[in-house]
């Protein structure tokens, strides 16, 4: 038994242009990282499918999953780069990287629920928690972690998921498609007031919403997760944790104002990991969302990768 790496080639693909803060470089910072720590060796890396679009309508509106892929098929052909929105652009090799990141998340939940794996970590781009059941917003066109746990789900046949969202802005997409589901757990907190403007009232009883005021530290925020995630996470009794793990609270990332540091998310981790190893048999499967930062970012998912693979 090990820890997952799933990540793709493709997932470099995905090019908003030049300055864009989610960029290829992302993925390439976590892996030199992880090498650089020997972490790389300690973990398994199976292959990645595509996704389906069966798949991606667990979580998405089945229209919009075919309109996207249109839409992207046409920039394959004709080599454009395109808006969707004031924050996410396409490129050629967009829909093989949003294609290939929610195959990984899907296959990272196949592999943890059959014991292949303890837990995984996906490194994989775009990123997810701001697209809604039927829009992109936010650099993410697919929400990855939503449709992991519909997967689980519906699929699977799992009872009970939830998801963690330690991400510096509120994941306001997987929000959206999870939200009113009994069946599904999401607790999260996120900088408040800060894009995307959203969260600081919960849309449904299974929606756990705490904003953070800006300049907060890790101590604070440790006292939150302690104070209102823990004991939700505890009733809840999960058979399985998502994680949508944003590293753009760090304290260096000029993307958020909060104040994290590299033990902060790996004591956070291994508070995630304690309520899975008494409800979800170690089951987690964390994906990459924000974290713009290449040093701290790398850093930071180290520590998270550290955690997963030790504890």
């Amino acid at each position: 038994m090990a820890t997952g790496y799933f990540s793709h080639s493709d997932c470099l693909a995905h090019d908003m242009g030049a300055g864009h803060p989610e960029c290829p470089q992302r993925i390439r910072a976590i892996e030199d990282q992880l090498r650089a720590q020997g972490l790389d060796v300690l973990m398994l890396s199976p292959d990645v499918p595509l996704a389906s679009n069966t798949d991606l309508a667990l979580a998405h509106d089945l229209n919009y999953v075919l309109t996207l892929d249109d839409f992207l098929q046409q920039l394959e052909a004709t080599g454009d780069t395109r808006a969707l929105d004031p924050d996410t652009w396409a490129s050629p090799g967009t829909r093989a990287a949003t294609w290939r990141a929610a195959g990984a998340a899907i296959a990272a939940t196949d592999a943890v629920i059959d014991g292949k794996l303890d837990n995984a970590f996906c490194a994989i781009r775009p990123p997810g928690h701001h697209a809604t059941h039927n829009q992109t917003m936010g650099f993410c066109f697919f929400n990855n972690v939503a449709v992991a746990a519909r997967h689980a789900l519906d699929v699977r046949g799992l009872k009970r998921v939830a998801v963690v969202d330690f991400d510096v802005h509120h994941g306001n997409g997987t929000e959206d498609i999870l939200a009113g589901d009994d069946r599904a757990l999401m607790v999260g907190l996120f900088q408040h007031p800060f894009y995307p403007y959203s969260g600081a009232e919960s849309r449904a009883g299974n929606m756990v919403n705490i904003p953070i005021p800006a300049r907060s530290d890790g101590k604070l925020i440790r006292d939150v997760v302690e104070s209102y995630w823990l004991y939700r996470l505890e009733d809840f009794k999960p058979e399985m944790i998502f994680i949508s793990a944003g590293f753009d609270a760090h304290r260096e990332d000029d993307m958020g104002g909060l104040g994290m540091v590299e033990a902060d998310y790996a004591w956070i981790t291994a508070k995630i990991m304690e309520v899975a190893g008494k409800y979800s048999k170690g089951r987690i499967v964390s994906c990459l969302e924000g974290g713009y930062n290449l040093s701290a970012l790398a850093r930071s998912v180290a520590a998270h990768v550290r955690t997963l693979i030790e504890n």
